[in-house]
């Protein structure tokens, strides 16, 4: 079987919304799904994706293609790498196909972390990590989380990592430039040892926690390096994007240490932000995970100032925020060990809107006596609501406030248009397609020409009988592979067309761009010679404007003559086809 047959039988057998559905949150409208695009930076979900044709298209920034094209562009995976990966999940075999392993400038790097990983891990379930085990066991931290977690130890007043890593010919200058050593000595002495991994779940740092009352900063965590960037990565993510689709929210929280707890009981759609800073990056990565974010950062003042920021952050980028608020000063991980798994997952269920969390935060050291301080509230207040995209939220709101403060609902309404009247027109983050210039009548025909055979296989054979000549190189290459796939393959759906062509970038390019215009996909014998008369007006109006240029640089009167008189048979013709 030739590797087009094995793709075409390995795409018939995979359904393209469960594929792209378990990377980006997908949301039913009518025939097809809608996600956010991972290819741009989308705000609103532009990517359609079509269950019946088995495509996807993203209305901005015009990415398109089949389950094959996503993964490769998502995944950033080889043509083979797919096709394997996709054949293995349908139980299809593909062992005679070798894919070569990919080098990167990383991999040393990363293979220098992996064999800390294990280091550390040695150390912990060794004699000389019995102190440091009970000291986890006492912090509920069983051997079955220290597995799944891959926690270790590093050894006090010990240089042996360094050691083990020269051994293995990695030079110090690399060594203390990616944090693990410093001055030709380990980094970290005598700490419980916490990995940090980067979205594919590759170790690319440590967070090592002291676990002796010796003095010293409770975390230390690994330095900025090439594959180890705070803002770029969110702990847990590797684990939790397949928790997330499933249970369609994400609970963001702010350590890994209370990612670890709640993991212990069941909930593992957790992701920690390593901090209480929310970059582009990471709100990127949570949009592939859900639209849907419950936060429940740490109950002191930083932690509920940080749930404000990163609330109203996530609210103007279109996700849909709730908010858990634990007691002063507890975070996820001691409010768990003092009241229980049960109560927190109460609290996680039971996650108030974010819009009403904030009205309660905002009553804080308000003098409700002080008519300034109570005015001044309510009009902060009526600040937010103005954000409000739901009316009929709006209105209950302000119903609220009406009758909490004895108001005029007239009044509050009144306010709230004024600042609707003043407020900015929201500017979409979705990318501003590229200004084309105008298709006329006759590129248009030709392309729904070609849209039509792409989507019935008899206009395929009507459209070679009629020997059409199309405008361009692109466009005749395209309609040549068009009709060269029909006839291999005796049959034509675009999902399997784009396998075909997947290495020809010049006919991916512009198949997105017909596929992303509103084209119909079906048509009569007679609708489609109508198109085919446009096309020939089209070749006959090329022709006679070839003709004038050449009549105007033509000195010999009897040249000229014969071609005015071709330029009038093509017209007169033009005029008996009208």
């Amino acid at each position: 079987m030739m590797n087009n047959d094995l793709a075409n039988t390995i795409r018939n057998k995979v359904d393209i919304v469960d594929i792209i559905g378990e990377r980006i949150p997908l949301v039913a409208r009518g025939k097809n799904f809608f996600g956010v695009c991972p290819f741009h930076d989308d705000s609103n979900p532009s990517m359609s994706v079509s269950r019946e044709k088995q495509i996807y298209t993203c209305f901005s920034c015009h990415a398109s293609g089949n389950v094959f094209t996503f993964l490769m562009n998502y995944e950033h995976m080889e043509f083979r790498e797919v096709l394997k990966y996709l054949g293995d999940r349908v139980g299809i075999d593909t062992g005679n196909i070798s894919i070569a392993k990919k080098n990167t400038k990383y991999d040393k790097l990363y293979e220098a972390y992996q064999l800390s990983l294990k280091y550390y891990q040695n150390n912990l379930n060794s004699s000389v990590g019995k102190l440091a085990k009970k000291y986890l066991l006492n912090r509920k931290i069983d051997d079955n989380l220290i597995k799944e977690f891959e926690i270790g130890l590093s050894l006090e007043n010990h240089n042996d990592l360094t050691k083990l890593l020269t051994s293995k010919k990695y030079d110090l200058v690399t060594l203390n430039r990616i944090g693990l050593s410093s001055d030709d000595h380990d980094v970290y002495n005598d700490r419980i040892m916490f990995p940090l991994y980067d979205i594919s779940g590759k170790v690319v740092g440590f967070s090592g926690r002291i676990y002796k009352d010796n003095g010293q900063n409770k975390y230390l965590n690994t330095k900025e390096t090439e594959i180890f960037k705070k803002g770029e990565m969110l702990y847990h993510y590797h684990i939790a994007k397949e928790e997330c689709r499933q249970k369609k929210y994400v609970l963001v929280m702010e350590g890994f240490m209370d990612v670890i707890r709640a993991s212990s009981i069941g909930l593992k759609n957790t992701i920690a932000l390593m901090g209480t800073a929310l970059t582009k990056e990471q709100i990127h990565l949570l949009k592939r995970l859900s639209n849907h974010i419950v936060l429940c950062l740490d109950g002191d003042d930083p932690g509920q100032h940080a749930m404000l920021s990163i609330g109203n952050t996530l609210l103007e980028e279109g996700f849909e925020v709730k908010a858990v608020t634990l007691p002063n000063p507890e975070d996820p991980d001691s409010f768990i060990l003092k009241n229980g798994g049960e109560r927190f997952i109460g609290l996680v269920e039971s996650a108030v809107n974010f819009s009403d969390y904030k009205m309660e935060k905002m009553k804080e050291n308000v003098d409700f006596r002080s008519d300034v301080e109570k005015a001044e509230y309510i009009n902060q207040v009526l600040a937010d609501v103005a954000k409000y995209d739901d009316v009929i939220r709006r209105e209950v709101v302000l119903k609220r406030l009406a009758k909490e403060y004895d108001l005029g609902y007239n009044t509050l309404e009144m306010r709230v248009n004024a600042l609707l009247k003043d407020k900015p027109t929201k500017e979409k983050k979705t990318i501003t397609p590229k200004k084309e210039n105008k298709k006329d009548k006759y590129i248009k025909a030709y392309e729904q020409i070609l849209y039509f055979m792409l989507h019935n296989d008899w206009v395929v054979s009507q459209v070679e009988r009629e020997h059409l000549i199309f405008p361009n190189e692109i466009m005749r290459t395209t309609c040549s592979e068009i009709i060269y796939y029909y006839k291999k393959y005796g049959t034509i759906n675009v999902a399997d067309f784009y396998t075909y062509i997947q290495d020809k970038e010049n006919i991916l390019l512009f198949l997105n761009n017909i596929l992303n215009e509103n084209y119909l996909e079906e048509t009569t014998k007679e609708e489609l010679f109508l198109y085919f008369k446009v096309v020939r007006e089209y070749v006959e109006k090329q022709e006679i404007n070839r003709l004038t240029s050449l009549m105007k640089k033509e000195v010999d009167p009897i040249e000229q003559a014969k071609i005015v008189e071709k330029i009038r048979k093509l017209r007169l013709g033009d005029s008996e086809n009208g």
